[in-house]
């Protein structure tokens, strides 16, 4: 597996090899979501980057930046089976941000104006910054992102149109544990009590999507927040959104395309989930 800690020395190793280039952009501690991508992006292209950046200008918060794991050993062991593959790249601040380490400004309408983006102000911007350089100093054919962040899925496209990269965005779908729980490097920092609570979000989820509570989001807003907080977690924000303007609704309308969007804490850790609603 190469290792490079600089998008130059990934650009010259490719400068002679007329090779299809994949990315998969991580904050690293790994695991098998993010394993899923860099699998789909191997069978998919002859070389595959993936970055490992934990990105200050999309924290909200100091002490989640400070707290966000990270085992730099452990990532490479769990891609070794790709190893020939991958270009593992590990960019240090300067390489992503030239100047001050300050997110840039940007419109994307409502695909950022509610949920993640009601609830982090900024923090949008901070992952379009970091996305922006990573397609334009690696210049990949493809790039992959898993649907547990559905927002910054529609936001990634919408960048890549704005911008003109011509990046084939990739979604692949949400990966998780046998109880459930999307995987997420957070789940690391969950106790064993938040951890054995944490399934709840998911199944509360699907007993929403079979139960007929699907004219009226209120009910359902007040049957996710019961079912939750029966245990040591929290719920910051429970929507339904169209898909394609991830606009959040009161009513949903007959043959229109539903998520679910949730944000729950477990102590200080933030979990998130999203899953499509059944049509009605």
């Amino acid at each position: 597996m190469l290792t490079f800690k600089t998008s130059k020395e990934i650009r010259a190793y490719f400068k002679s090899r007329s090779k299809s280039i994949g990315l998969v952009p991580t904050m690293g501690a790994l695991h098998s979501g993010h394993l899923s991508l860099a699998k789909k992006a191997c069978a998919e292209n002859d070389y595959v980057v993936i970055s490992v950046y934990v990105n200050p200008t999309q924290f909200n918060h100091k002490i989640d930046l400070e707290s966000y794991p990270s085992n730099i050993n452990s990532d490479k062991v769990l891609l070794d089976p790709y190893s020939d593959q991958i270009i593992f790249y590990t960019p240090d601040h300067k390489d992503l941000y030239p100047g001050k380490i300050q997110s840039k400004s940007y419109n994307f309408g409502s695909i950022t104006a509610h949920m993640e983006g009601l609830f982090r102000p900024g923090h949008f911007d901070g992952v379009a910054t970091v996305v922006e350089a990573l397609f334009k100093n690696i210049q990949p054919k493809k790039a992959y992102f898993g649907e547990k962040d559905f927002q910054q899925l529609q936001m990634i496209k919408n960048l890549n149109a704005q911008k003109k990269m011509n990046v084939t965005i990739v979604s692949c779908p949400i990966v998780r544990e046998n109880d459930g729980l999307a995987m997420s490097s957070r789940n690391l920092l969950l106790s064993p009590e938040q951890r054995k609570a944490a399934p709840v979000i998911y199944a509360t989820l699907q007993t929403l999507n079979k139960k007929n509570l699907k004219s009226d989001v209120s009910l359902m807003n007040r049957f996710f927040k019961k079912q939750v907080e029966q245990h040591c977690l929290k719920v910051e924000y429970f929507f339904v959104a169209s898909i394609n303007d991830l606009i959040p609704v009161s009513k949903l309308e007959l043959n229109k395309k539903y998520r679910f969007f949730v944000a729950v804490f477990a102590g200080k850790t933030r979990l998130i989930d999203t899953i499509e609603l059944d049509r009605i």
